[in-house]
C-alpha cells in the first residue's frame, strides 16, 4: 500500500456502507474491508451469536479488536459497523483516516431493514419495533457520527451519485481535487 489514508465509512446499519465501500474500493483500486465480516471470520461466529453469548459488550470488544487490526494498514476502504463510534478508542482510531458518514433518515433505514431482515447480521439493539429502534439508535449516535466525519454523504441518493461524490471528496482530502 502507498501512504494513502484509510477511508472509513460510518453510519447506521442499513445505510449502505458496504455497498458504497465495495464500489468505492473498486474505483480507487484499493482493498475493501468490512469490519463485521472481519469479526465473523476471526471469531467464527455471526454478530447475533456473539451478542447471544456475551451481550453487546462482547461484540463491541470484538469490534475494537477488528478496527485495531485494520487500522495498522493504510490505503483501504473500510466499512464499519453501525456502533463503531460508540467507543472513544474507536473514534480516535477512525480519526487516523478519512471518515465518511453515510447519513440516512430513520424512515429510510427502517424501510431497508424491513425489506432485508438479516437477523444474524443485524440483531435488534433495543427489542423495540424496527421504526422505534432505528429512531432511538439514530438519535443517540448521530452526534457521534457527525463528530468523526470529515465528509457527510446523503444515503438516499442513487449509488452511482454517491460513488462520484465520494471519489470527489477523496480527491479533495488527498489534495488532488
Amino acid at each position: 500500500m502507498s501512504g494513502e489514508a484509510n477511508i472509513y465509512l460510518i453510519g447506521a446499519r442499513a445505510c449502505g456502507k458496504t455497498t458504497l465501500g465495495r464500489r468505492l474500493a473498486a474505483r480507487l483500486k484499493r482493498p475493501f474491508v468490512d469490519t463485521d465480516q472481519r469479526i465473523a471470520l476471526s471469531t467464527g461466529k455471526t454478530v447475533a451469536e456473539i451478542v447471544d453469548a456475551g451481550g453487546w459488550e462482547a461484540f463491541r470488544a470484538a469490534e475494537t479488536l477488528a478496527l485495531s487490526a485494520v487500522a495498522v494498514f493504510s490505503g483501504q476502504v473500510v466499512s464499519c459497523g453501525g456502533g463503531m463510534v460508540l467507543s472513544q478508542e474507536n473514534r480516535d482510531m477512525l480519526l487516523g483516516g478519512r471518515v465518511f458518514y453515510l447519513q440516512a433518515s430513520a424512515e429510510l433505514l427502517a424501510e431497508r431493514l424491513e425489506n432485508s431482515p438479516v437477523h444474524h447480521q443485524r440483531p435488534s439493539l433495543t427489542g423495540a419495533d424496527i421504526v422505534a429502534e432505528v429512531r432511538q439508535v439514530l438519535a443517540e449516535r448521530e452526534p457521534l457520527y457527525l463528530s468523526c466525519a470529515q465528509v457527510v454523504l446523503r444515503a438516499d441518493q442513487p449509488l452511482e451519485a454517491l460513488v462520484e461524490q465520494a471519489l470527489a471528496e477523496v480527491a479533495r482530502l488527498e489534495g488532488r481535487g
